[in-house]
């Protein structure tokens, strides 16, 4: 098996709302050996930030010393991104390798694994193959009957900003929603929660009590913010001052969770030094997450997919970039609150170049320029990526700037093509 048949393998088999459930993950992970059982985990759950959590936790632990597992979705421009260790991808050969001994066990199940069952899988093999010590590990949808949720007790479980998502799915309120997230807190665990609306903290607190679950939660009032540029950012917590390398100030809410995350580490006597937090923080790396790609013209990504997200990069424009109108490159999916979002960018616009994102679920390109042309916005369509780049950077001019916006899938697809274009 080539790393390409691999991932096409994984690829075949889709995710349904019909599949929902941990039986064929258990037994999947069985017929491997459970592999799972051998790891210690940093289980982490939530709407926004939790992959933004996982990369500081992740961070951190390396620069205390520990072999780290990272555990993620979806991917950015590789599919290896999405199994780490120690900071690197999985090579191609190894995961033909690992999907080649999954594929073997899923072919014998009477009901065959979903796609990201058959990757979790792959990840918790991988993992255990290479003696990681600590596994920092992203659920991907929900958090009870999520695949990840297969773990026993983990380390600690972790909640970030919770909103509404996915509700036909996971539930209509933001109650139910944490509810489903809550699932993965288990009795013997250490909980950290991100402190948001009160009825999400609310819920937390009372299933942490139930299953008698230690729980920190990140009390924002202890933050200030020192400073921030396009390098970074600095900030006080709990009277300790932090290089943060991420952009945007809703990364100090998820910097302050992954500082209780790191506290509940050492209540479970994980050695880790002021040292390693400090540098963590400071080189903590997060693709297509308020990134800056260039400086002339200014090119940032953004892989926002809902409206708190829009909202959070619009403020953080506003103050890295004050009066600065803005070449906004993106496109949106047809089942996403796309209006909302809009709201949020058409204040700050030069004008919009519209694309088509590589999904099922997208929104035409030629439908997201004419929406917003309604609006008053100047807005274009492009059938293709490399044409819309360079259409944006036209626009914007050496001394403007581009935001890249929208699903993960386009913007890292948007990602490639700035690479490309700008390697000489």
């Amino acid at each position: 098996m080539t790393p390409k048949e691999a991932i096409d393998y994984i690829e075949h088999y889709g995710w349904s709302t019909t599949r929902l459930g941990l039986d064929r993950t258990r037994e999947l992970l069985s017929r491997l050996g459970d592999p799972q059982k051998a790891l210690k985990f940093v289980h982490v759950a939530g709407s926004n930030g939790k992959g933004s959590t996982c990369a500081m936790l992740d961070a951190i632990l390396r620069a205390a010393g520990y072999r780290t597992g990272l555990y993620t979705s979806p991917y950015i421009q590789d599919f290896c991104e999405r199994i780490r260790i120690n900071g690197e991808n999985i090579p191609g050969e190894a995961l033909a390798a690992v999907t080649e001994r999954v594929r073997a066990a899923a072919e014998a199940m009477e009901d065959h694994p979903s796609q990201f069952e058959l990757v979790t899988a792959a990840a918790m093999a991988y993992f255990a193959a290479q003696h990681c010590d600590v596994v920092v590990l992203e659920v991907g949808m929900g958090g009870a009957l999520d695949s990840t949720n297969v773990i026993d007790c983990p380390e600690v479980a972790v909640i970030t900003n919770i909103g509404l998502e996915h509700t036909e799915y996971l539930g209509d309120t933001l109650e139910k929603i944490a509810a489903t997230k809550a699932g993965i807190l288990k009795p013997g665990c250490r909980a950290v929660c991100y402190d948001g609306a009160p009825e999400v903290t609310a819920v937390v607190r009372a299933d942490c009590a139930r299953k008698g679950v230690p729980l920190r939660v990140a009390d924002y009032r202890c933050i200030r913010p020192v400073s921030e540029d396009l390098d970074g950012q600095r900030f006080a917590w709990k009277g300790k001052e932090y290089r943060l390398a991420l952009l945007g100030q809703y990364q100090l809410h998820n910097a302050a969770t992954a500082l209780e995350t790191v506290e509940a580490l050492r209540d479970a006597h994980w050695q880790i030094d002021e040292a390693a937090v400090e540098r963590g923080l400071a080189e903590v790396k997060w693709p297509a997450r308020m990134e800056v790609m260039g400086r002339a013209p200014l090119f940032l990504i953004d892989g926002g997919h809902n409206p708190q997200c829009a909202a959070a990069m619009a403020d953080s424009l506003r103050r890295l970039l004050p009066g600065k109108p803005v070449v906004f490159l993106l496109g949106m999916l047809r089942d996403k609150d796309y209006p909302t979002m809009l709201s949020e960018l058409l204040p700050l616009a030069q004008r919009f170049v519209c694309l088509t994102p590589l999904s099922e679920r997208a929104l035409g390109a030629d439908d997201l320029a004419a929406y917003l042309t309604e609006r008053g916005a100047n807005a274009r369509a492009y059938a293709e990526i490399p044409d819309g780049l360079r259409a944006a950077l036209d626009a914007a001019g050496p001394d403007g700037a581009v935001v890249a916006f929208g699903s993960l899938y386009l913007v890292g697809a948007i990602r490639g093509a700035y690479q490309k274009q700008m390697t000489p």
